[in-house]
């Protein structure tokens, strides 16, 4: 029996390469285009727990601290690309502010474009913009790497 082109369409691992990066600013949402995105991940630091019947049981394993999210995305720069560049300077000279900090969501989308799942990253906060080292005898494009900083990874399945 062969399954319908619906149900292999649906089982089928989704290509990395389709996503689109979106960073909120109050109520704007900024689609971004980013040649690579990273650091969705999502960890706690494990905690032995002992109780009055350890000696019976033996310890146990309890998630504990969630660690911080650190995103890193990475785009080719621009001549008006002074957008990141004026995120982070606005987040150290004013971190109170309601600019400082954004929601970032990246949308790993199907064949149609279509997001299938998004991350959100809530609240990041950027931390450092590396701009790649000059070579004269080099023809490859300029990339910059944008390091973010959230307390709390949100993802969706659509």
């Amino acid at each position: 029996m062969t399954d319908s082109k619906e149900k292999i369409t649906k089982a089928y691992p989704l290509p990395a390469y389709n996503y689109q990066v979106t960073i909120m600013d109050g109520d704007t949402p900024m689609t971004i285009g980013f040649s690579e995105v990273g650091g969705l991940v999502i960890e706690y630091e494990p905690v032995t727990y002992r109780d009055g019947f350890s000696f019976l049981f033996g310890s146990a394993i309890i998630p504990g601290k969630g660690k911080p999210i650190r995103l890193s995305l990475k785009k080719g720069l621009t001549k008006k690309g002074d957008y990141l560049q004026k995120w982070l300077e606005k987040s150290y000279q004013d971190p109170f502010s309601n600019g400082a900090k954004r929601n970032v969501k990246i949308d790993l989308c199907d064949e149609k474009g279509i997001p299938v799942i998004s991350w959100t990253a809530l609240a990041a906060m950027p931390v450092k913009l590396d701009v790649p080292a000059f070579v004269a005898s080099s023809n490859e494009v300029a990339i910059a790497s944008l390091e973010l900083v959230a307390a709390k990874l949100k993802v969706e399945f659509h």
